[in-house]
């Protein structure tokens, strides 16, 4: 009789049996034979006579946990590892690929991810090098439990320990410069500077020199060398944000640099090697752009490696609670002011908000809470009209009751002075949101940059009079 190949045996470990029962009986079914452990000490005893072809553990358990198994099942090669748990952020997900896990599932998980999960691990060829040495636990800003930022957390920890670019992609205020700098501190070039530059704050005829650096005399008022950002994040990473605004000319020069990793100084003649992980972000579609030629198209290929899609708040209404009040206690330390919470119907409120602004927004509520609250606990009246209709009849009832007063003191020129009005507050409203930052502003008023920063200096020359 031809002889049968014995099927892999698979190793469970996880305190909570009913995790283990159900997982057990999924892979059973899948044609494994599986073995269930309830700590990482059982583990421990049971290698003394056995070798799984693969191991699952969860992260968190009673005694050794499941980090401390992913690394030794690496020092002694056993086999592949696969690591579960319920506590998906960014640190615990880079470390256990740090570790040497060759995947990460996210309880609760659907069994036939996780049997899918098996099987590809089981085909995959081993690997053999060491873990990479454990560094100090890092304290990430990004917070979430829904399924879309576990994913977020997920390719996080996969990407962060390669050399791959990457483009995160996501609207404003979502928190994609949060995302580089957890992918730069859970890298190899952890130790290295984090630069980061958004392209869309610089004027363009200077965005050459901010990149590259120049020589002195390269150009009227460059009295001396300097260096740019490449230069400074040499051996780290540089963040470029808002990529999808840069000129197309730097785009070509960008796209050199990328490909031969050297570069020239503006006004120099000394070429300039480099070593430097190149993170992206936009909020824009660049395969638009590339569609209507704002884009290179070689350059979107070169950036777009590997895709982080960061989702707006309102496809993670779940997490705005969590959200609300860790920025509001982050902000009574800050301000050094009493702590405050939010009821349980403001917190249902809050979560009811779209929030155009994304993260951002919410924290600026919040830090305005924690300031003008009356109140230690916060109530839904503090929080303005949450509806976008009465807000709307708020102010244009009042805009009404003015205009019914200047007209009948026969006030005259009122359409130019209500239309100045309006256009400096949204103006500086728009500012106050994005923290000043003009393009972010403009995009947000649907109008462009040139636009506000037009009708901003007239705003400011000719205030409205009552």
């Amino acid at each position: 009789m031809p002889m049968t190949e014995p099927r892999p045996d698979i190793w469970i470990a996880d305190d909570d049996g009913g995790v283990r029962f159900v997982l057990a009986e999924a892979l059973r079914d899948a044609g494994l034979l599986v073995r269930e452990f309830g700590s990482g000490e059982e583990v421990r005893a049971a290698l003394r006579e056995a070798r799984p072809a693969l191991l699952l553990t969860d992260v968190r358990m009673p005694g050794e946990g499941g980090l401390a198994l992913v690394a030794a099942w690496k020092t002694q090669g056993i086999g592949p590892v696969i690591v579960m748990s319920a506590y998906t952020d960014v640190a615990t997900t880079a470390a256990a690929y740090r570790a040497g896990a060759v995947d990460y599932l996210a309880k609760p998980f659907d069994l036939d991810q996780a049997v899918a999960a098996v099987q590809r691990a089981l085909s995959d060829v081993p690997i053999t090098q060491s873990p990479a040495p454990e560094a100090a636990a890092v304290t990430h800003a990004l917070l979430g439990e829904s399924p879309a930022m576990r994913e977020v957390f997920r390719l996080i920890g996969r990407v962060a320990a390669s050399e791959l670019n990457v483009l995160i992609t996501g609207e404003t205020g979502t928190g994609k410069e949060l995302v580089a700098r957890a992918l730069h501190d859970e890298s190899a070039r952890r130790d290295k500077p984090f630069v980061a530059l958004n392209t869309a704050a610089i004027p363009s005829e200077l965005l050459e020199s901010e990149l590259f650096g120049h020589e002195a005399g390269a150009f009227t008022g460059a009295t001396r060398r300097h260096a740019g950002r490449f230069e400074q994040a040499e051996g780290g990473t540089l963040f470029l944000d808002e990529i999808g605004d840069m000129p197309l000319a730097l785009q070509t020069r960008l796209l050199r640099v990328l490909a031969g990793g050297e570069f020239y100084r503006v006004g120099g003649r000394e070429l300039i090697r480099g070593n430097v992980r190149i993170i992206a972000a936009t909020h824009q579609d660049l395969d638009a752009r590339v569609a209507t030629g704002q884009f290179r198209a070689d350059l979107k290929h070169r950036l777009d490696v590997v895709r982080i899609e960061l989702p707006s708040l309102r496809e993670r209404r779940t997490d705005i609670p969590l959200l609300a009040q860790h920025f509001l206690a982050a902000a009574a330390h800050e301000l050094k002011l009493p702590p405050k919470r939010f009821s349980r119907a403001a917190l249902k409120a809050i979560a009811q908000r779209d929030f155009p602004g994304n993260v951002r927004e919410l924290e600026n509520l919040c830090r305005r809470l924690a300031v003008i609250a009356p109140g230690v606990e916060i109530l839904p009246a503090d929080l303005g009209t949450t509806t976008t209709a009465a807000t709307a009849n708020g102010w244009t009832d009042a805009l009404r009751e003015w205009a019914v007063q200047a007209l009948a003191d026969g006030e005259v020129d009122i359409h130019t002075r209500a239309r100045e009005a309006l256009d400096h507050t949204l103006l500086q409203v728009a500012l106050e949101t994005h923290e000043g930052h003009r393009q972010h502003a403009a995009a947000a008023l649907g109008v462009g940059r040139n636009t506000l920063t037009r009708k901003l200096g007239a705003s400011r020359t000719r205030r409205p009079t009552k």
